[in-house]
């Protein structure tokens, strides 16, 4: 079996396991949804084969390459990068890092997705230290553009809408826009 060790075989057993398992089990509650014409078990099907898919990379990766420890790595030294907090901003700043996230899921309700995701991806870029403002729009648009890609047009899943007037507007307006593209098709 080349360089494959037993715990590999074990690690790919469980994983295909769990994913095997809860896909069956997902015919069991598969209800069909009105605004999701993929049903209730849609998008954690997906999730499920994605497991199975990465469980299956992870075999090849270790068929191919064994156990061994990687000899560098792209763009990240070998040595641990030391973190010093020597200030009352350091420790803002790892604050803010943990916030954002938190602020984002308070602000969805309110907010919703399609408004508030675009400011989410640029803050913690922000955060992380990024401080190229074209680098930050391009890279900003094109992971929202592939979220919406990804929940909008391939998974069909409702996302949060937001409750407040003009982000309530916005997310009204993709949705029809939305709805216009599917009936092109």
């Amino acid at each position: 079996m080349g360089n494959l060790k037993n715990s590999d075989l074990v690690e790919v057993a469980f994983w295909l396991l769990i994913a095997a398992i809860f896909f069956s089990v997902s015919f069991n509650f598969n209800q069909p949804i009105e605004i999701y014409k993929f049903g209730a078990t849609g998008w954690p099907r997906v999730i499920l084969i994605l497991i199975g898919l990465a469980a299956l990379g992870n075999l090849y990766h270790s068929l191919k390459n064994g156990s061994k420890i990687q000899k560098g790595r792209v763009g990240a030294s070998e040595a641990p990068d030391q973190v010093n907090y020597t200030s009352v901003v350091d420790y803002l700043k790892t604050a803010w890092i943990l916030l954002i996230p938190l602020l984002y899921a308070i602000s969805l309700k309110p907010v919703g997705f399609y408004f508030g995701t675009p400011f989410f991806i640029s803050l913690v870029m922000l955060a992380w230290g990024e401080r190229r403002v074209k680098f930050i729009l391009f890279n900003t648009l094109l992971i929202y553009s592939l979220l919406i890609i990804l929940f909008m047009f391939i998974l069909n899943a409702p996302l949060p809408q937001g409750n407040v007037s003009p982000f309530y507007d916005f997310s009204a307006f993709m949705l029809k826009m939305k709805t216009q593209f599917d009936q092109l098709l």
